[in-house]
């Protein structure tokens, strides 16, 4: 397993598997050249048995390997919750094997051999892509630690607020005075941190499904 460390706790990190060492190897090279770290690993059980690192992250996958095929390992991790990015790099894919990879959600399918720069970019979309997720993510577990400091007629009124209602029918819906609502709605969006109704709207969307 090559691991290349910068220091930076969240700084990139490409997860290599391929059976081939020399594969391995030539990739771990090139993308320690442009500052991303990497672990590698010979098959897909071993990535299921290691505990991953918790950094902006993809998986660089071929697909014909001992035991799970790339295809297999992504269908197991996403079962198991782990929505890490991947590009699959291979020497024997086709049209049907793409299309199953990319409608499973990969970022990329390319085929060796493959130019440097291709790579490298496709390495670099699948990153940032979660980076982008791993940033939503925060924000939400954040709004909902919020949404937890509500009082229950605060959150009535949230609800209802980002239903469009305004404060005349609010105050219908919930037997209390328009003055009550304004109280109330006030309050809520002060604890929610929101500048607008639209970003209110936003941050309800962004919700588990059990709160909305």
């Amino acid at each position: 397993m090559g691991v290349a460390t910068s220091g930076i706790a969240e700084s990139p990190v490409a997860i290599v598997i391929d059976d081939d060492a020399a594969v391995r190897d030539a990739l771990e090279e090139l993308l320690n050249s442009v500052g991303i770290d990497t672990i590698s690993f010979s098959s897909g059980q071993e990535v299921l048995d290691a505990t991953l690192p918790d950094r902006p992250s993809c998986l660089v996958l071929d697909v014909r390997m001992p035991g799970l095929s790339g295809l297999d390992l992504q269908n197991l991790l996403a079962s198991k919750g782990i929505r890490t990015p991947i590009v699959f790099l291979t020497g024997h894919g086709d049209i049907a094997m793409s299309v199953e990879a990319m409608k499973a959600g990969a970022v990329d399918f390319l085929t060796k051999p493959v130019r440097d720069q291709t790579f490298l970019d496709a390495v670099s979309t699948a990153i940032a892509t979660d980076v982008a997720r791993r940033a939503a993510s925060t924000a939400s577990r954040n709004s909902v630690a919020l949404y937890e400091t509500l009082t229950p007629r605060e959150r009535e009124v949230l609800k209802l607020v980002v239903s469009g209602a305004m404060n005349k029918q609010i105050a219908s819906d919930l037997g209390i005075s328009e003055i009550t609502v304004k109280l109330h709605r006030s309050n809520m969006m002060k604890k929610m941190n929101a500048r607008s109704i639209s970003h209110l709207i936003n941050v309800w969307h962004s919700f588990p499904a059990d709160i909305r």
